[in-house]
């Protein structure tokens, strides 16, 4: 065991007048299994890379292990798998690296084929099974449930539970409650570490944020009995002082000395409900600073004349010679909201590909009703570039309600005046499901919606669904959000 300090870290991007962290004091036992949240642009990947000595700041950081980053970055993948293991833990003997993968059900066979030939869950669990054969060595794992089907999230999950030594980032509340016994949150206006998994934080959140609430009201309460208490006496106080001078109201002369006394009494008194009245907005101030803006969104969708949208009977799908989907069957009806289930490779893009109007080639029955308006939010954000008022004119979407619902995903007005290719990976999505959401549609298809996608922003999107119950297909390997949100589940 050894710690992790972290003091008076602070750091700003280059050209940039907003400090990611200032004067952050905190430390880390090497053998926790730390889950790392927060909003999506609050600096979490930044301060891995910070972690890694990848940019520079101010404070200082000392620890005792290698930190290693994760995605690692493969640059030969025509090599053997075996050989990529090596690369990253040269020291490791064949028999460790065989009882690793085993405890990821992964099979010895893998090691003797090309690493590109593996798919992306299983190139996953190598390298993070790789990474951890490695000595002292304390692991940065960035997001490694992005892409995964739900069954190798599971195993993933459960190989991490066995684990010690990593901080780990992920937006799936089920993959984090159940392998980490830390949380490491990244708040607006600090950064806090607790015992326990994510829900129990998100329990301790809740009851603090109600607290703050209620002291809040209380304080306003206060604030507004001290004010005008505060008048009413400065009130009196001038009215004793300009009697000074005057008389009494049957003409005798005061005794200005008394009159003189009692002013200050009235004035020392007003002083200190001041004071109080000061000190009061003062608490106040320090409240209400982590409670997160989760406003709540909303969705405009159409309402088509008959009930039945999309069939699909007895469909298969083929690239080529190659069939990847076979005898799919499902109806889309007005008011379903179908999560789409299914390993990786299965088909479920090329299905939401096929409704949404894309030339595949497919056997049986397909039929979708005329006109039939489709908002699709797909797994890709590469293409986004340029500003956001130029997005909205280009996918004729009001730009105002656009933005609001921008701000309600926790965007800073400041995000508004930069280029789209520099956002993060989960604010990069906030757009795409922002633009769905502006759009006038009957039928929204999502593809994957969450991947990045911060937990308090998934909340608030689950909070929409069910509210609005707008007419859905999805793909999503949150287990969370599918449970709460899915009427209807067709697996693959």
């Amino acid at each position: 065991m050894s710690l992790i300090n972290v003091t008076n870290l602070t750091f700003a991007y280059e050209g940039s007048y907003d400090n990611i962290f200032e004067n952050v004091s905190f430390q880390i036992d090497t053998d926790w299994k730390l889950g790392f949240t927060g909003r999506n642009g609050r600096g979490k990947t930044t301060f891995l890379n910070i972690l890694l000595g990848r940019y520079e700041y101010t404070g200082t950081i000392s620890a005792n292990v290698t930190f290693e980053y994760f995605p690692y970055e493969v640059q030969e993948q025509e090599n053997f798998t075996i050989d990529i293991i090596r690369e990253i833990s040269p020291n490791s003997a064949d028999w460790e690296i065989i009882k690793e993968l085993s405890l990821l059900d992964i099979d010895d066979d893998v090691l003797y084929r090309q690493f590109y030939t593996l798919s992306k869950g299983e190139q996953n669990k190598v390298l993070i099974a790789a990474m951890f054969l490695k000595e002292n060595s304390f692991l940065l794992i960035d997001e490694p449930t992005n892409h995964l089907d739900a069954e190798a999230r599971e195993k993933l999950s459960n190989y991490l539970r066995k684990k010690k030594g990593f901080i780990l980032i992920s937006h799936d509340r089920s993959f984090l409650d159940n392998c980490i016994d830390h949380i490491l949150s990244i708040n607006k206006a600090d950064i806090e570490i607790q015992k326990g998994n994510f829900s129990t934080w998100w329990e301790n959140k809740e009851r603090q944020d109600s607290f703050e609430i209620a002291e809040n009201e209380k304080l306003k309460k206060d604030i507004s009995r001290l004010s005008k208490s505060a008048r009413r006496t400065s009130n009196w106080s001038d009215e004793v002082e300009k009697s000074k001078k005057g008389t009494t109201n049957s003409g005798s002369k005061l005794d200005k000395g008394y009159v003189g006394h009692k002013a200050a009494k009235m004035m020392k008194r007003s002083k200190s409900i001041e004071n109080r009245q000061q000190a009061a907005i003062e608490e106040k101030s320090k409240l209400l600073k982590n409670i997160e803006s989760s406003d709540g969104l909303k969705i405009s969708q159409l309402a088509y004349h008959k009930n039945e949208l999309v069939e699909l009977k007895n469909v298969s799908i083929f690239y080529g010679k190659t069939m990847v989907c076979k005898d799919v069957g499902f109806n889309i009806e007005q008011g379903d909201r179908i999560a789409l289930k299914g390993k990786n490779g299965t088909g479920k893009s090329s299905i939401i590909k096929l409704i949404c109007g894309e030339d595949i080639n497919y056997t049986g029955t397909f039929r979708k009703v005329s006109e039939l308006r489709i908002s699709y939010v797909s797994q890709d954000t590469s293409h986004l570039k340029g500003n956001l008022t130029d997005y909205a004119f280009d996918n004729n979407i009001d730009e105002s309600i656009f933005k609001a619902t921008l701000r309600k995903l926790d965007f800073s007005r400041i995000q508004f005046e930069k280029d789209m290719s520099s956002f993060s990976g989960g604010q990069k999505k906030k757009v795409l499901i922002a633009k769905s959401l502006c759009e006038k549609a009957h039928l929204h298809i999502w593809d994957e919606p969450l991947n990045f996608i911060d937990i308090i922003s998934r909340m608030q999107i689950e909070e929409l669904l069910l509210e609005y119950s707008p007419t859905m297909l999805f793909v999503e390997h949150d287990s969370e959000f599918c449970k709460n949100v899915a009427t209807k589940f067709y697996e693959l």
